[in-house]
């Protein structure tokens, strides 16, 4: 385990068991002036012993000198609380406990760090996206791809902050993975108008009217999204309930219309799906009338 500490900045926990890849994401965080520390381990158990001895009181929680540690079950590494690193760089295949079940380890705690995924690997996007990761780098890394990962971390953090300030509670919007001539991209749940099914795959439409291709099924995305107002309206179809500006009766059925101006959509609403697309809009609506 390694250290080189700075004034002030980010904490970030870089973890690769390949000697050259750590010492080349080490230089590379070490260029950006809004970094102020980069830890570095080689393995899953010496990162837990990294975060363990930088817990500290945050948040008003409890620091490690109230009460026992809590270990690993199978590895018997120490597990932080709360820790001072802001963002832990994560390789995925490792020997021993590897970076999808490390990232699980920090979901566990009580204020986790974020988690980036640094790896060789393009297939594991999808698994990535289903432990919290907030971004997904390929090697070789490029360091523009890296700043532009440190910018949405960095953004978020804001965004959370001010959301706390207002009582509303730390954000949750989801982040998609989407992969595209090895480059991953990180399309948040709020930019998405609608999903659109295309066999194994779903198609992404966001506010800015370009589409995304993911792999994981609209019936994943359905039960995921639905308490985040995304309600299904056709086999081929998810929808964002907010977005929707009118429901009318066509020659061929019920069409629903998403958003204004040129980027509007329609869309063909089934028969099995238009009386809870009526319940749906009209508690929205009652709902809103009765917040004023």
């Amino acid at each position: 385990m390694n250290s080189t500490e700075g004034s002030g900045g980010l904490v970030v926990l870089a973890v690769d068991d390949e000697k050259p890849a750590l010492d080349e994401l080490e230089y590379l965080l070490g260029q950006d002036q809004r970094i102020g520390t980069v830890l570095t381990a080689s393995n899953a158990n010496d990162a837990l012993r990294m975060l363990s001895t930088r817990e500290r009181p945050r948040d008003g929680l409890p620091g490690p000198m109230s009460g026992q540690v809590p270990v690993h079950p199978v590895t018997g590494a120490p597990i932080a609380r709360s820790t001072d690193v802001d963002v832990v760089f994560l390789d995925i295949r490792m020997p021993g406990l590897d970076g999808l079940e490390l990232a699980r380890v920090f979901s566990s705690m009580v204020v986790p760090p974020a988690v980036v995924f640094v790896t060789a690997h393009d297939d594991r996007a999808v698994d990535a996206f289903d432990v919290g990761a907030v971004d997904y780098l390929l090697k070789p890394l490029r360091s523009e791809r890296l700043r532009n990962s440190l910018d949405r971390i960095l953004s978020s953090r804001v965004v959370a902050s001010n959301e706390s300030s207002q009582n509303d509670g730390p954000g949750d919007d989801e982040v998609i993975p989407v992969e595209l001539a090895g480059t991953t991209k990180l399309v948040p749940r709020s930019a998405v108008r609608y999903v659109e099914a295309q066999g194994d795959y779903a198609r992404l439409h966001t506010n800015d009217n370009k589409s995304h291709l993911v792999r994981i099924p609209l019936s994943v995305l359905e039960d995921r999204w639905r308490d985040a107002g995304f309600v299904r309206i056709h086999r081929s179809y998810l929808v964002s309930l907010p977005l929707v500006t009118e429901l009318r009766l066509s020659g061929s059925g019920y069409v629903v219309r998403i958003g204004t101006g040129p980027e509007t959509a329609e869309l063909p609403v089934s028969r099995r799906h238009t009386r809870e697309l009526k319940d749906r809009l009209v508690r929205a609506t009652k709902q809103a009338w009765s917040q004023r």
